[in-house]
């Protein structure tokens, strides 16, 4: 797809949705998606907005006669996600070390609870559209999605910790002579 002509933030819009729907660069404006409803919908979508702002853009699609081939560009694909994974992996520890140092410091409370569910959304939300763009099942997938479900577990440990220290004690009621009498 080129965009010569179009304003330069459609450049960085169409090289954006491209990123976000996993493209694999060859080269400079010249990239490989899989064939798939969602991409090629899309792809669609950006090639009739090019051509409105100027640009000039084409899609076309690539068989490859050589099956060795095609295995080195899906394990392109694969690595590139499995880099986004690895990413994900290495930022759920700091995640899962705030919640032991709220314990540890023993604030272990609804507020932090808050603020860890919101972190924690971030992640399936960051996970999710890594999934989205997962087109051959990387590797590290399985491991990304069993880190993040741990850590929600972590957390809902951590709610029910924060649920039992903010609940008030129940109150022991005992009875009377007078209201012993009355029963």
């Amino acid at each position: 797809m080129s965009t010569a002509g179009a304003a330069g933030t459609l450049r960085v819009q169409v090289w954006r949705k491209l990123r976000s729907l996993g493209a694999l660069y060859l080269q400079q404006s010249v990239c490989l998606l899989p064939e798939r409803e969602e991409t090629t919908r899309q792809v669609r979508r950006l090639l009739d907005r090019v051509r409105q702002h100027g640009g000039s853009a084409r899609s076309l699609r690539v068989t490859f006669p050589d099956p060795a081939e095609q295995q080195q560009l899906i394990g392109e694909f694969n690595a590139a996600r499995d880099a986004e994974y690895a990413e994900v992996l290495e930022r759920l520890p700091a995640f899962r070390q705030e919640l032991d140092l709220e314990r540890a410091r023993g604030r272990v409370t609804y507020a932090e609870v808050e603020e860890s569910e919101a972190d924690l959304e971030r992640f399936h939300s960051w996970l999710a559209k890594i999934t989205a763009r997962d087109y051959f099942a990387a590797p590290t997938g399985p491991t990304a999605h069993a880190a993040v479900q741990d850590a929600a577990a972590d957390l809902a440990a951590f709610e029910q910790a924060a649920l039992a220290s903010e609940a008030p004690e129940p109150r022991v009621h005992l009875a009377t002579p007078a209201a012993r009498r009355r029963t």
